[in-house]
């Protein structure tokens, strides 16, 4: 690799920083410092795709034939619908990509460089290779550059590197090849600086960034197929080929008994029409849509319809540990000093040490207070806060007379301030080097002196500690000469003959809500893993915390195991720590080779390879990167791990309610299908057809629309959590209740129509009654397969029900009942049609109450 100055003088670039005419010559040649997509939102190309499905091909294929049959309203109708569908798939991927994009435009990076010798603040889009830039505590870093000169500078590399620790960044010559986690003398964008300061010359932007070829890299890799569209699609192609041989079947069967070619064919397409629920698409996609409206209350954004549903089916859900599971900052939540753990008294000194030998800042604004700097560093003035210890306060008694920052080389930093009249030596760092330089250990305000055995003891205390999964700090101090200057004041003066103080504990907690959401994730029979590129002590820390249990293991053990051997032990693990987003990918193809449905987590731009494989991608809305939700089917708004779970429940039950529409449509499609099927066999005359193509549309039209909609808003049932995950096909477990309830149904319709078969006006209008009034109350038998009683109170449906038979009632005594061949009916009749159906109502209750359906 080359030096500092080499690069500065590759790029023709200098010290001072680019002039502003080699700037603009820059961006012309290099173009702006931002990561194209090469695969844009297409409107036409997102709605062709709402075609796609066989069902739609199907209906798209019934009105063909209704309208070179001269049936055009039937042909309209049906086009309608596909219409409507196609509308509401298209608007929820508009709205989501919309919201994608007002998530990056809540961002608006500046960057800090070196223009003409003079330090300006420009937008990012403009940086260019060879632009010096300044990088600072908080700055996010928006090009891949090679650090000049640093001071203490940590840079937080997770997203690209999968490392959740930040990482020092010194300027250094590295050796040819140097793995990019290995490279510390660059930075790279989509990185954050947690702490310290540094100049760096830019080497890379936009596209060339190694964010930006990962992200190049990962666009051109499609998605997986849904799950949930895979099992339509599949259902779609059996009704379709039942269709197809019912009609040929029918056709076959009147042109033996001596009808016409074409007659035959009329009632073969009024067969289609009634077998086909050509509602059914447009009312799925209507229930997604509001589901999706009622997950984004919950924190959980849907980008294609679909996923609402998945998600709700997932076996299994890798979720990261850092700021998904756990709250994303670091808490002190142990101590040890004063020769106890977690003491009573005598414990304001180790956390004042904490507080003055600190770099991070705190900021106000109008309304928060709010830090920035290395998360470490934060969590002791934290800690110290909680214990009335305010650093602000402190700062102004004890002013900063020399600070030695942190180097990996001493793994200890110290601060030398002065007390009235003394000077003392605050320092923290790693336990063993603070005990190493150690001479006395402070016990109730005297200095003892300490001896081997003591430093074995301390030893002990900081890895039983370390064990528990804390990251453990240790901490000192001395007082120095109060006579020494402050160029007589040396590193080895401030750090050697230490009084050992204590040591500090901490770690990313999980968040509260999290164990209630795992065990309730557990009792739904979802398997949860939890990632994290930290310490296997720290991940079982956290995975004790939240109930997690199963076998933990690390990155090491992971790479040992053959896939064959994966495959077999991955249910017993529930815990991988020290992982990068490759290994993430492996344990994603593992799973599915399982069968398992996949959602997973993830907020780095190499995990867009994973989230792209799983069956669902869940980017994370905080601390997500654009390639990370680019490639995602859902965006959790909040990083919590708790929504997830929130938004399984509403996926359950957007899959209980598609079952029981499912379940409603096809019952009444099969009784008007056996109606129309048992005619032509019982009287071989195409004159006497149960129902005409026309008066079949319109039962479809009233209770196929609004009641079946009603279905998709019903409320979450109570038990929604207690199933295990649905694998199974769309008609598991439904084929009996609709096969029953569909015959039931037929023979409601068949008896009126037998009744009033010597008027065939009257006949079919009866038979016709018959099916919406019946379906009416069939549709609260869908609701549940438990008793109505015991099911949940759906007011829509009410609403639903009292429209949908106000609308038959005025096409029965308008001008309407002429176009549909319908004639009114007198009191006598409605009185039958209740009746009859409030019978049939009930013995599918009873069916329902003894499991027979």
């Amino acid at each position: 690799m080359l030096s500092s100055k080499e690069v500065i003088n590759k790029l023709e670039s200098s010290e001072l920083g680019l002039t502003k005419k080699q700037a603009a010559n820059k961006l012309l040649i290099f173009g702006e410092n931002e990561l194209k997509k090469t695969k844009r939102f297409s409107a036409i190309k997102v709605f062709l795709e709402q075609f796609k499905s066989f069902l739609i091909i199907i209906l798209i294929l019934a009105a063909v034939i209704s309208f070179v049959m001269d049936s055009k309203i039937d042909a309209l109708v049906i086009l309608a619908i596909i219409i409507l569908n196609a509308g509401i798939g298209f608007f929820q991927e508009y709205k989501a990509d919309k919201a994608i994009e007002d998530l990056k435009k809540l961002i608006i990076r500046k960057t800090t460089v070196l223009r003409n010798g003079k330090i300006v603040k420009i937008d990012s889009r403009y940086v260019v290779p060879g632009d010096t830039i300044i990088i600072s505590e908080g700055d996010n870093i928006t090009a891949d550059a090679r650090i000049i000169e640093s001071e203490g500078l940590k840079v937080n590399e997770s997203s690209l590197t999968g490392e959740s620790f930040p990482v020092e960044k010194i300027s250094i010559k590295l050796y040819d090849h140097t793995p990019l986690s290995d490279r510390v003398n660059m930075i790279y964008q989509g990185t954050q600086a947690i702490s310290g300061s540094a100049k760096a010359v830019v080497v890379d932007t936009g596209i060339n960034t190694e964010i930006g070829k990962i992200s190049e890299l990962v666009q051109e890799i499609k998605p997986e197929k849904n799950p949930f569209k895979d099992k339509l699609d599949r259902f779609a192609k059996k009704a379709g080929t039942f269709v197809i041989i019912l009609s040929i079947l029918i056709v076959f069967i009147l042109i033996l008994i001596g009808s016409g070619l074409f007659q035959s064919f009329l009632v073969a397409v009024s067969l289609a029409v009634a077998a086909i629920p050509e509602g059914l698409p447009a009312v799925i996609s209507l229930g997604l849509a509001l589901a999706t409206r009622r997950m984004i209350k919950r924190n959980v954004l849907i980008r294609k319809l679909s996923a609402s549903e998945t998600l709700g089916r997932v076996t299994v859900i890798c979720a990261d540990k850092t700021g998904t599971i756990t709250e994303g900052k670091m808490q002190v939540r142990t101590i040890y000093t004063n020769g106890k753990i977690n003491p009573a008294k005598e414990k304001e000194l180790l956390f004042k040490i904490g507080v003055l030998c600190n770099k991070a800042r705190i900021e106000e604004d109008k309304d928060n207070e709010y830090f920035i700097g290395d998360p470490t560093e934060i969590a002791l003035i934290i800690s110290a806060k909680n214990n009335f210890v305010d650093k602000k306060e402190l700062i102004n008694k004890e002013p900063k007379i020399k600070e030695f920052p942190f180097t990996s080389e001493r793994k200890m930093m110290s601060v030398v301030r002065k007390n009235k009249k003394k000077m003392i030596s605050y320092v923290k760092g790693a336990p063993e080097k603070i005990i190493e330089r150690s001479s006395y250990e402070l016990i109730s305000g005297k200095k003892i002196k300490l001896e081997r055995n003591d430093k074995i003891r301390l030893k002990k205390v900081y890895e039983e500690m370390a064990d528990q999964g804390y990251r453990v700090l240790g901490f000192a101090c001395k007082q120095l000469p109060s006579y020494m200057t402050n160029k007589e004041l040396t590193q080895k003066i401030a750090e050697e003959s230490l009084v050992f103080v204590g040591f500090q504990g901490m770690i990313d907690g999980p968040r509260q809500e999290v164990k209630d959401s795992i065990a309730l994730a557990k009792q739904a029979g979802i398997n949860v893993i939890m990632m994290t590129g930290d310490s296997k002590f720290t991940a079982d820390a956290v995975a004790k915390q939240i109930g997690l249990t199963g076998k933990s293991i690390d990155y090491k053990e992971l790479d040992s195991m053959s896939d064959k051997q994966l495959f077999k032990e991955i249910n017993q693990i529930s815990v991988f720590s020290r992982i990068s987003p490759k290994d993430k990918l492996r344990i994603v193809n593992i799973l599915k080779q399982r069968n398992e449905i996949v959602a997973m987590t993830g907020d780095g731009v190499n995990d867009a390879l994973a989230l792209k494989r799983a069956d669902i991608g869940i980017a994370m809305g905080i601390k997500g990167t654009d390639v990370a939700r680019d490639s995602s089917d859902i965006i959790l708004i909040d990083d919590n791990f708790a929504s997830i779970i929130e938004g399984v429940k509403e996926g359950r039950t957007v899959f209980d309610n598609i079952r029981k529409f499912i379940k409603f449509l096809l019952t009444a499609n099969f009784s008007e299908v056996f109606l129309i099927f048992f005619g032509v066999a019982a009287w071989r005359n195409p004159e006497l057809l149960p129902l005409l193509p026309l008066q079949i549309l319109w039962i479809n039209l009233v209770t196929d629309s609004l009641p079946a909609l009603a279905l998709s808003s019903e409320p979450m049932e109570k038990d929604v959590m207690k199933k295990k995950p649905e694998k199974q096909e769309i008609l598991t477990g439904i084929k009996s209740f609709i096969i029953i309830s569909g015959l039931i149904t037929f023979l409601v319709n068949f008896l009126f129509f037998y009744w009033y078969i010597d008027n065939i006006d009257l006949a079919r209008t009866m038979a016709v009654t018959a099916s919406i009034i019946f379906e009416m109350f069939l549709v609260f038998s869908c609701k549940s397969d438990k008793s109505i009683f015991q099911s949940p109170m759906n007011k829509y449906l009410f609403y639903a029900v009292i429209v949908s038979i106000v609308v038959h009632i005025i096409a029965l005594y308008s001008f309407l009942g002429s176009f549909f061949n319908f004639v009114p009916l007198s009191i006598i009749h409605w009185i039958q049609l209740i009746l009859i159906s409030l019978i049939a109502f009930t013995s599918i209750e009873w069916l329902k109450k003894y499991k027979i359906i």
